[in-house]
């Protein structure tokens, strides 16, 4: 991996390794400008709702391409990153310079708000569409949505490949997978409540798949982490609406668990990043958006399992044909409505009672 750091490190940098010459390939000659800024600021902090060994080769990258610029990350809940930005710029406190974080929703709400300043990277036309907002949201992964099986409890040719393969395994198999089957708890994960919604904003089948998961009394989780380790250990057989940039990496370490991309559908989702409106190092940060967005940056992130939102960057994804992305855009804010969630969340709950009781 360090080998690999310093391989990048020095595409960036340039084949003279002269300090002064890391204005990458194909940018314009203005950007020397903004590098000398970040050089001056020599610092970038971000909040993250990434797990930080998840980016860390990606900051150890630009550190080394950019000498004397740090990166000061700190690990939060989607939540937290949200509360913290409001308040801080609020009352005027210093802040965040990047705020990156897989709440979309919340992200979405943050610049629709005014928490963010615009800025067109010079990335942007390697980026699919999809992927940026008012040039100020950009979306750093592609990462698919996927179904996750114990393979001693699921037999290879049980294994659904499809929603609907889904819901008839649950009702053929009803009384052997009660108990057995995991998901997010809408109402405690903002990811697993934006998943849910987008299953049923793509298609009406999502509600009969629903009843057929609450007839199994399911266990309710609050992150991906804990339904992997669930089917990992064979407390659960199958695991609904798991991110697949987790389950990917956690199957490459344990042979127990096998990873599906849904062949009808598969949502994929992104981190999202923005440069705050009221960033101190607003050059550095900059600086840092286009590393993760450029080529160099993208294939760090992805060594970590997160997929790249690139499409000239090779890794396991599904077809462009199966994949459903979740589009940055105010039409995420609806997500936040508080009446429409607490509509919803009634709905889900009443399934779940519903399908406790045994017919």
């Amino acid at each position: 991996m360090r080998l690999l750091i310093l391989s990048i490190a020095m595409l960036v940098v340039g084949a003279s390794g002269c300090r002064d010459a890391q204005r990458p390939a194909g940018y314009p000659p203005s950007y020397e400008t903004l590098i000398a800024s970040a050089r001056e600021e020599g610092m970038v902090r971000v909040y993250g709702a990434t797990d930080r060994a998840a980016v860390q080769p990606a900051i150890s990258g630009f550190e080394a391409a950019y000498p004397g610029i740090s990166v000061d990350y700190e690990d939060l809940q989607s939540r937290a990153v949200y509360d913290r930005v409001v308040r801080e710029s609020d009352t005027g406190q210093p802040g965040a310079d990047l705020v990156l974080s897989s709440g979309m929703a919340l992200q979405t709400k943050l610049i629709n708000d005014g928490y963010a300043q615009a800025y067109r990277s010079p990335e942007k036309p390697a980026l699919p569409t999809t992927a940026v907002w008012k040039d100020m949201g950009y979306g750093l992964t592609s990462e698919p949505i996927v179904f996750v099986v114990n393979r001693q409890l699921v037999p290879a040719e049980q294994v659904p490949q499809t929603h609907d393969a889904f819901e008839q395994l649950l009702v053929d198999r009803r009384q052997d997978l009660t108990g057995k089957v995991t998901t997010y708890d809408p109402a405690k994960a903002d990811a697993g409540y934006l998943y849910l919604t987008e299953d049923y904003a793509i298609t009406r089948d999502t509600g009969s798949l629903i009843e057929a998961i609450a007839d199994t009394r399911p266990m309710l989780s609050s992150t991906s982490a804990e339904m992997l380790d669930a089917v990992a250990e064979g407390r659960a057989a199958i695991a609904y609406n798991v991110l697949g940039s987790y389950a990917l990496a956690r199957a490459k370490r344990d042979e127990r668990i096998q990873v599906i991309f849904p062949s009808d559908y598969t949502i994929t989702a992104s981190r999202v990043a923005f440069i705050a409106r009221d960033a101190r190092h607003p050059a550095a940060a900059q600086l840092f958006l286009d590393f993760l967005l450029s080529r160099s940056g993208q294939m760090l992130l992805a060594q970590q399992g997160l997929s790249p939102v690139r499409s000239d960057i090779s890794n396991r994804m599904p077809s462009r044909e199966q994949q459903r992305p979740i589009r940055i855009g105010p039409q995420l804010l609806v997500h936040l409505d508080s009446i429409k969630r607490q509509r919803f969340l009634a709905e889900w709950r009443a399934l779940l009672a519903e399908g406790s009781n045994p017919s």
